[in-house]
């Protein structure tokens, strides 16, 4: 696949206005991105400006800090879904993790999966704050609970995505799940460089900037 194919177009900024995501969606027919990512409230408007067009529509929930209640999560995710989001990017509850309340946390996951259906799913463990072994354990539950996807970061913590999270990643999950490296990937070298490692998307808010470069 070309680049851009690989990219989640991303504003996910609290300030974002109605001008903003349109021009988001627009950017992203423009260059043919695979989707956009937003928050819940802007997927009516997303969904409106990509008609017609092939995007598909992400939606983050329990965002950024994953510690509201699974039912919170499983309704926002379910609402999503039904003003038009095509997919969900979800933060893991990370305080379980750290507790290895590994049955919480895979339960979790679980629900939300089951909320959605066939609507892809994307956990996002939030590689800055975990040890290697709780990123392993992380993974580990995302492919127990049938997610599509693990994501490295929400962009709102101490730190991105690295390359030796996505190896690591990348060991834990196999061919399993598909990975999602975002957060602080600004450049064509660098997308390109977690491509080669297995990556299949790039969350970043630098998408027309990276591909024209």
């Amino acid at each position: 696949m070309s680049l851009e194919k690989y990219i989640d177009h991303t504003n996910l900024k609290p300030t974002a206005t109605q001008a903003d995501i349109t021009k988001l969606c627009k950017e992203a027919i423009e260059h043919g991105f695979y989707a956009v990512c937003v928050n819940g409230c802007h997927i009516p408007l997303a969904t409106e400006v990509l008609k017609g067009s092939q995007i598909k529509t992400a939606a983050v929930i329990g965002f950024p800090l994953g510690a509201m209640s699974t039912k919170a999560k499983v309704f926002e995710a379910m609402d999503c879904i039904k003003n038009g989001a095509d997919e969900i990017d979800m933060v893991i509850n990370i305080g379980w993790l750290k507790l290895k309340e590994v049955d919480a946390v895979r339960d979790e996951i679980g629900a939300i999966k089951q909320a959605i259906g066939n609507n892809i799913l994307k956990v996002i463990i939030e590689t800055c704050y975990l040890t290697n072994e709780e990123k392993k354990l992380a993974c580990t539950l995302a492919v127990d609970a049938k997610a599509d996807f693990v994501k490295t970061s929400t962009g709102f913590g101490t730190g991105g995505a690295t390359l030796d999270d996505v190896a690591l990643m990348k060991s834990v999950v196999g061919n399993k799940l598909k990975i999602k490296a975002s957060g602080g990937i600004k450049t064509k070298k660098e997308a390109l460089q977690y491509i080669e490692l297995g990556v299949s998307r790039i969350g970043t808010s630098s998408g027309p900037a990276l591909i024209e470069q």
